[in-house]
Order: structure tokens, then sequence, then C-alpha cells
């Protein structure tokens, strides 16, 4: 068994001498139904520990480096609760309320991290929050929350691979859905109606964080493209977002000997995703982009650093196939906040479900605010993910999508666009004329609905269509579920 537990490696000697479980597990977790079942930890090296799980027993000698691990075999989801009971010569930990369903790791930015007592249908969510069968693992970390200041010694001292995630696993109710992501809320208590199966959410998205600090430092270092991202200072690293770099100076100053940040490339990854990676997972939500599109540069290589990071998260839990479901950037307009790049950013983002297999997008950009580069409707949101993770992963008969562009033709003074996932047909959100279409990213053409098409009226042939090109798009074309089509910009064959 791989154990990269890296986290464990550096603890203080002191808390080697006492027996300890990762800090993933606790009361009320859920386990990874169907997989394998990778329980460790660490103790003093050469002594015998003792697992007991689901009426099995598992025992170890702890090794050199102070790790232990054990192995279950697979278990099919149940809403029965477990204990593991871990045991030595002088100590034991027992955790209850254990079940056995499907593990969703939530990642991203602030869209990710925002919390449901923030989300604009919490008032009305109270009363169903009680969800038995959904489990939230939502650590803090160091610095949360800390913005254009620097960070105190207090903060400073947590950023280590033991102190950065912070948390224990809780029960869904009034109280601990609170905190927790809203997209990942809703996310969970749809697959659970739909599929009545435990539901575990790890959330460890970290607000303003690039996709950098999430991605595997050594993939990067092995990556011509991305190589010089973890080159030197990251501070003063050109290859990296500036206002990442800015809000890192911020915070602990350009010429830090410990230059360590939730920012820094790789550091959410070492000191958190790593730390989980021997613990199975049904799959991965992304919703992060905002730090990464506010120059050219930056926007046309996101869909290559998120190839990277899923190829090598999917090495990292063994499995080729990890769903990976993702939020495409809303609207917003310019006035206040520099969202010129959006649109690039969005359709980069739509690109990327051509080159990264077993993954989905959900379109967000109908429900973006104007002024405020956090929508507050994160139910939609959630669900949108939600649907693609009943049709691709739980193979249920629902479509996932609104409409994606497959082609468009040009026809003697007309172009005709064809879609995929138009469902039993397209139409506007709204009731009126389609709008959001252009040849040259600017200026509106009319567009109709012919059968299950799109056809524009032209002159003569363009090079490209565009469709929701502006930062906040007024675009209203839907399919009949009611799910809104993606911007996109592609070349007339």
């Amino acid at each position: 068994m791989r154990i990269s537990f890296l986290l464990l490696l550096f603890l203080p000697l002191t808390t080697l001498a006492q027996l300890r479980i990762a800090d993933v597990f606790s009361d009320n977790m859920v386990l990874q139904r169907e997989k394998p079942i990778h329980v460790w930890g660490t103790y003093a090296p050469g002594k015998s520990i003792t697992v007991l799980f689901a009426n099995e027993s598992r025992s170890a000698i702890v090794q050199t480096d102070s790790l232990w691990s054990v192995e279950f075999n697979k278990k099919d989801a149940s809403t029965s609760a477990y204990e593991i009971i871990v045991s030595s010569d002088q100590y034991t930990i027992q955790l209850k309320n254990i079940l056995i369903g499907d593990v969703w790791l939530c990642i991203g930015q602030s869209n990710m991290e925002w919390p449901m007592k923030k989300e604009m249908h919490f008032n009305d969510e109270i009363e169903s929050s009680n969800q038995p069968l959904l489990r939230l693992y939502n650590p803090t970390y160091a610095g949360k929350n800390i913005f254009g200041t620097e960070f105190p010694d207090s903060i400073i001292e947590q950023l280590n691979s033991d102190d950065f995630y912070q948390g224990q696993w809780q029960n869904c109710d009034s109280n601990s859905f609170k905190d927790m992501s809203a997209v990942g809320y809703y996310f969970g208590k749809n697959i659970i109606s739909e599929m009545n199966v435990p539901i575990g959410l790890i959330n460890m998205s970290i607000g303003g964080a690039p996709i950098e600090t999430f991605i595997n430092p050594e993939a990067m270092k092995s990556n011509a493209q991305f190589r010089a991202k973890v080159n030197g200072n990251w501070l003063t690293n050109d290859a990296l977002p500036v206002w990442v770099r800015e809000r890192g100076k911020q915070n602990i100053g350009s010429d830090s000997v410990n230059n360590n940040h939730p920012f820094k490339p790789g550091y959410a990854f070492q000191n958190g995703i790593n730390g989980i990676t021997p613990f199975p997972i049904k799959g991965i939500l992304w919703y992060q982009g905002e730090s990464n599109a506010q120059e050219a540069d930056r926007v046309y290589e996101y869909g290559a650093l998120m190839k990277l990071m899923i190829d090598d998260y999917r090495k990292q839990w063994s499995q080729i196939d990890l769903p990976f479901y993702f939020v495409q950037l809303s609207s917003i307009d310019t006035t206040h906040y520099k969202g010129q790049l959006w649109p690039m950013f969005r359709d980069e983002q739509r690109k990327s479900l051509a080159k990264i297999d077993f993954s989905g997008m959900a379109v967000c950009s109908d429900v973006g605010s104007k002024d405020d580069v956090h929508p507050r409707n994160k139910k939609i949101v959630g669900e949108r993910l939600a649907r693609w993770a009943l049709s691709k992963t739980y193979k249920k008969d629902i479509f996932p999508s609104g409409p994606l562009p497959l082609s468009a033709k040009y026809e003697e003074g007309k172009v005709v666009i064809a879609f995929q996932y138009g469902a039993a047909g397209l139409k506007s959100s709204d009731g009126n004329k389609v709008k959001g279409f252009s040849i040259d990213g600017k200026s509106e053409i009319n567009a109709e609905i012919v059968n299950d098409t799109i056809v524009l009226f032209v002159n003569e042939k363009p090079e490209y269509i565009y469709y929701g090109w502006q930062p906040y798009s007024n675009a209203n074309l839907v399919n009949s579920e009611v799910l809104p089509a993606s911007t996109f910009k592609i070349a007339i064959q």
C-alpha cells in the first residue's frame, strides 16, 4: 500500500511518542464504499498497533519513519454506524458514528469556500439542513479571512504541514452547515435525494487561492511549460499571477526567509491534498479561476494547468477515471472588478472538457453578479454540478449540461450552429429573442432557433462565431431543461 502522508513525517518527536491517527479520521466521518479502506497514523517506531473495524482486526508494526498503516477490504454503502478502534500498549483511539458511502473533495477559491450562512437561500434552507446521511469535513486553514495586512505571528507559526488545515468531521445540521461550502452542501444534498447513499464532503478550498497552490510541485517541475512556476522565490516570480503575489507580499513580506503562504505554488497540495491521497474518494468538485483570470498569459495557460492538476490527482489516487466536475466562471461587470478577460477564460474552461476525460462543467454565467465576484446563488451551482455527477458517475438518465457547441458551418449567407445537450430543444431563458451571438465578439447579431440549431444570417463568411462574449453576459440561450449555453468562440467551417 502506498502512503505519502507528508503531514505525519514532520511531527515533533514528543508527538510521535503518542498514538495518533491521521487527521482525516474522526467521529462522524464517511468512508468510501467499494474501495479498500486505509487507516493510518503515527506512533513510536517498533511498537505494535491493532485496528478493529466492522468485526475485522488488522495489526501492524510501526515503521522506522513512525508511520503505521493497515488496510481493510472494501465495503458496500451503509447507513448503519460503524466504529474504528485503534489500540496499542498504552493508548486507545475510538471513532464512532462512521458511515460508508461516497466522499467528494471540494477545492478551489472563495466561491467554493463560500459558506451557507452567506448564501441567498440560507434562511429557507435551515429547516431542511438536518441531513443524517450528509457529513462535513470542513477544516479551517491558517490565514483564513486575513486580507491586505500582515499575518500575525500566530498565523505564521501555523504555516506548516501539521497545523495548516485544522478540523474534524461533523454531522450536517442547522449549526454545522452554516460554515460549510454552499456549493458542496447543495451538491451533496442533491446526490442523497437521488441516490440515498451517505455523502461525505471534504472542503479544502482557500479564498483567493490560485490554481498553482493545489498542484503537486513535482508535477510542475517535470512539466516543461510550467516548471518556471516553482523556480526561485514565488513572491517575485513573473510566471505567477500578479494579484496573487501582491497578496502574498501583504501577508508575509517580500523578503521573508520562510515564504510559506496558502497561495504559494504547491502549498495546499503539499500541506493538505497530499495528506489525504491514501484516503479513497469518489470524485473532485472544482470551483476556481478568478485569481488566474486577470492576465492574458494566465488565462491561456489555465486549461493546461487544470489538466496537469487532475492528471496528477488521478495518479496520486491511482484512479485514472476519477471524476472531475468544475464550475465555469460566472458573469461580472468590469466597473468594480478586473473582469475584462472573463469571456476568454470561460471559453478556455469550456475547451478543457474535450481535453480532460471524465469531466463536466457547470455553467453559471446566468447567475453572476454585476459588481460582486461572489454571486450569492450557490444553490443552482451545486445543483448543476450534481447533474453532471448523477449523469456521468451515477448513470442516471438526466441531461448534465446546457447547450455546448459542436460546429458552426457557413451555408450561402447563413451560419448554422449545432449543439450537444440540446435536450428536447433550444429556447431563450426569458421567452424573448435569442441574444448573445456576434461575429466579432462585440456587436450582437440576430439569431434564430431553427429545429435544434441556431442560424445567423450574414453577408459573408465570418472567421469566428462568439457567444456570451461579454464579462457580464446578457446571453439567454438554454435547452428544454433550462440549462444555459456556455460562452464560446468557435471557428466557422
